[in-house]
């Protein structure tokens, strides 16, 4: 039977033209990293939380078109999330965390392979495609954040899409369709985000003299399907709630952002830059190259594209008054398009630069020692103890291709940075922010079995944790004023506290009804 199989696939990717073969590999590497160990974390807090529990309120009141959180509405992002995830949870059955991010996972995944056909549309060298999608499929940020409950992985997706269906009207016009349909999918994804991409696009266009497009009926047609899609959701969404829609979602939750630091979400003008410094290894080194390329080539659709986007993109985020981290996501894909243009460059010139690389890869490549050691002494995990090990010899492996002017150092490269991001993501620290404070689902667990069902919780924790909330199915309040505590349990709620606040509120030990992690849950004064 197995023979049988192999022989049939055999077959079959016999009969694949390159490109189709190509697709399928990428395709095929893709879902594989963002899937493996995809449930073997807690959700993190905000987006996760969230995301989450308006999620699963849609699903049990049955109410797809207005989101709500614990029975209010949620003003916050538009709906398409809610419902991929809310899909993806239907039909597994549950809302485990591997459920719960499959739906935005995998669709971020795909935009790899569809980096490569929107690359062979632009240049037609296919090791280009192959070296660009490589690429994108290795960068950390791409990786990490599309494999978490966010928006930001779908949105780099359909902006990717866009832009391919908008190379591909040049030799059939029905496909700027696509372009319309995208730009109201990001819309009812992230809101006004869809603006700045939509005035980043359009800027190419004109620079990029595609008039054709713009006069195509098919565009227009498009923007006018996508966009009267998003104007009925918004219009039922104001009819609904009125005013203060509009203040909130589109005020504090979108054109706030640009001129403020929502929530104290602040930073430099150089914070993206320091952002891509930080987790943009091993491409970062040649992504200098890679616009100094683009430049070179600025006559050209690949390099003005390069160019436009990297520019607009990064001046628009680096003047907003919020920023964070995953702001910047939209960036990858065309850091992704210079640096496989750089790789491409060096497989037919290594320059002399390019050879001074291998001295920093050494230097890695003991770093990567160290950190085998490291790891085996402080947190023994076999994924950890792997990732240093590969790591290690990855970059010792390039140093010494380089040395000998081996050209075959950039395969190296790629699959040793894939092989080191699949065991990060087999590990448990993918999701480092969840260092930052304690452990939810035991202490949701407590909560959960200890608290009626929809009973309001007050806590002395610092801060709201959204994850929290998911995991214990209530929603806990956070409350600094042990005055204000006490009047709530008086007043008959539950109280979650840790050892500060059962002190500073005299909590008799036969008020406690649980422990755990620190935290205690107090029964109301009335019971």
């Amino acid at each position: 039977m197995c023979k049988k199989n192999l022989t049939a696939w055999l077959s079959t990717w016999v009969i694949l033209t390159p490109d189709q073969r190509w697709l399928l590999l990428l395709s095929i590497a893709a879902i594989a990293l963002w899937t493996i160990g995809l449930g073997n974390l807690p959700l993190r807090d905000w987006d996760e939380g969230t995301y989450a529990i308006v999620t699963r309120e849609m699903a049990r009141n049955q109410n797809w078109w207005f989101p709500m959180q614990f029975g209010q509405p949620y003003f916050m992002k538009p709906p398409v999330i809610y419902w991929l995830v809310a899909l993806g949870t239907g039909l597994f059955g549950q809302m485990s965390e591997f459920a719960l991010r499959l739906p935005l996972a995998l669709p971020t995944a795909l935009g790899v392979p569809l980096l490569y056909s929107f690359t062979r549309e632009l240049t037609p060298r296919r090791r280009d495609a192959v070296l660009t999608a490589g690429v994108y499929l290795t960068l950390l940020p791409v990786v990490r954040h599309g494999r978490l409950l966010m928006l930001d992985g779908l949105v780099n997706s359909l902006l990717i899409l866009l832009l391919w269906c908008l190379l591909r009207s040049r030799q059939s016009p029905p496909w700027a369709l696509g372009m319309g349909l995208c730009l109201g999918a990001i819309a009812l994804t992230k809101g006004i985000l869809v603006f700045a991409l939509w005035g980043i696009v359009g800027v190419y266009m004109l620079l990029d003299r595609q008039w054709a497009a713009l006069r195509n009926p098919y565009t227009w047609l498009g923007v006018a399907l996508g966009m009267g899609c998003v104007a009925v959701w918004y219009v039922s969404q104001w009819q609904q709630y009125g005013e203060i829609f509009v203040q909130v979602h589109l005020g504090t939750q979108n054109f706030a952002r640009i001129a403020t630091a929502v929530e104290g979400n602040a930073g430099p003008l150089w914070y993206y830059l320091l952002e891509i410094i930080k987790y943009g290894f091993p491409w970062l080194l040649f992504w200098p190259g890679g616009l100094w390329l683009a430049w070179q080539g600025r006559q050209t659709s690949r390099g003005r594209l390069i160019l436009t986007v990297t520019l607009l993109f990064l001046t628009t985020i680096s003047l907003m008054g919020t920023k964070l981290p995953w702001y910047v996501m939209p960036i990858y894909p065309f850091m992704a398009l210079a640096v496989g243009w750089q790789l491409s460059e060096a497989q037919d010139h290594l320059g002399r630069w390019l050879r001074g690389l291998r001295w920093l890869l050494g230097l890695i490549a003991l770093v990567g020692l160290g950190g085998m050691v490291y790891f085996a002494l402080t947190d023994p995990q076999v994924p950890l103890i792997l990732l240093a090990f590969v790591l290690a010899i990855t970059m010792a492996m390039v140093a010494w291709q380089l040395q000998q002017r081996d050209r075959r150092f950039v395969p190296t490269l790629l699959i040793g940075i894939y092989a080191c991001l699949a065991c990060l993501m087999l590990s448990s620290v993918w999701i480092w922010e969840l260092n930052e404070a304690f452990p939810v689902q035991g202490v949701a667990q407590m909560i959960e079995q200890h608290t009626p069902a929809g009973q309001r919780v007050f806590t002395s924790f610092d801060y709201n944790r959204p994850s929290l909330d998911f995991y214990s199915d209530r929603h806990v309040f956070p409350i600094s004023n042990p005055v204000q505590l006490a009047q709530f349990r008086a007043d008959g709620h539950y109280l979650l506290l840790d050892a500060a606040g059962l002190e500073r509120l005299a909590i008799s030990s036969d008020a406690i009804l649980s422990s755990t992690e620190g935290f205690s849950i107090v029964k109301p004064e009335l019971e």
